[in-house]
């Protein structure tokens, strides 16, 4: 067959494009934290097998990556350290000394910062820069900070506290504190709605001792609404290991269509349509679900059991569990 001159020209230009993507860019891992261990694993979701094992970070709380994929990062609760691991050997390449015990990470979009959430002793949230590997800057707080967020556009850090009941807004240039909220009770997980714009549009928000979620209009600076869960007969209910939150875990699916939240009591996940609230119902997970992540097309969501110690695999548009992944001990949080 012959080629014409325009897919000669295609061809060189795919070929330069895929020389110059990481190989890490070029596949998808979830990336599953124990909170009970020093193991992290490493799902295909392609085959929904564990294909890796990271060793070595003591208690893992939070967890994110470089946006190229090239390295992740994981706060270590033993050692007071962000773990830096590289995607290609799955090996700590560097422990940066943190300055107190974290909680939750994130990373801006441009690669250049980690913020870690300070539970104690102080309130503040410690911002890493990754060129020296070092905290550059502490920023105060009202409170322990359990989360931290980089909205969807990369223009602020939201700072979640539970024994201070606080979200507070950072400006991700200048590391300032633009604003806060106040809530009934102890900030928990959160997850971000945008406008057509990328602009950020609402704040979900769960609180401690509620099951369901806080609205906040990001605007407005005020809830809006809260939308309840359902509530299942006493004799389907577990209270075990609630720790005062029974929601810990929510995700808005990338095309913005969704949003889901986990139900510790009745070991389920229920979703609502964007924008209209509509409730789409549930699916029953394993015991204790306690944090959710979903694949970059928003057709699979990853849930992580706690009281199980597996990963339930959700079909989002069939509204059903494909598949329970085993892995370690009491799994947290994943990405």
């Amino acid at each position: 067959m012959m080629r014409t001159r325009s897919d000669v020209m295609f061809f060189l230009l795919l070929s330069a494009f895929l020389l110059n993507v990481p190989a890490s860019a070029q596949e998808v891992r979830i990336i599953q934290t124990n909170a009970a261990g020093d193991d992290i694993h490493l799902i295909d979701p392609t085959t929904n097998k564990v294909v890796d094992v990271i060793l070595g970070v003591e208690i893992p709380h939070g967890v994110s990556s470089a946006p190229d994929g090239s390295e992740y990062y994981f706060s270590n609760e033993v050692d007071h350290t962000l773990d830096i691991v590289s995607a290609r050997t799955l090996g700590v390449t560097t422990k940066i000394p943190l300055t107190g015990r974290p909680n939750n990470v994130a990373v801006t979009n441009d690669g250049k910062k980690v913020y870690v959430a300070i539970r104690e002793p102080d309130a503040v949230v410690d911002v890493i820069d990754l060129e020296e590997k070092r905290v550059e800057k502490r920023i105060q707080t009202l409170g322990g900070v359990h989360n931290v967020y980089v909205t969807p556009d990369g223009k602020y850090m939201v700072a979640g506290m539970i024994g201070a009941r606080t979200l507070t807004v950072v400006d991700t240039k200048t590391d300032m504190p633009l604003w806060s909220m106040h809530f009934n009770n102890g900030v928990r997980p959160m997850a971000f709605e945008k406008n057509p714009d990328g602009s950020t549009k609402r704040i979900f928000v769960q609180i401690s001792n509620f099951h369901g979620v806080y609205v906040v209009d990001f605007d407005k600076r005020a809830v809006i609404t809260t939308l309840a869960m359902p509530e299942l007969p006493i004799s389907r209910v577990s209270n075990d290991a609630l720790q005062g939150s029974p929601g810990h875990g929510l995700a808005v699916s990338p095309d913005g269509s969704q949003l889901w939240s986990t139900s510790k009591p009745n070991s389920h996940v229920y979703a609502w349509s964007l924008p209209e609230f509509e409730f789409l119902g549930g699916v029953e997970v394993g015991h204790d679900p306690d944090w959710l992540t979903m694949t970059p097309d928003g057709r699979f969501m990853y849930v992580a059991n706690a009281g199980t110690n597996d990963v339930s695999v959700i079909d989002t548009q069939e509204m059903l569990e494909v598949e329970r992944i085993q892995v370690g001990q009491v799994p947290k949080r994943n990405h």
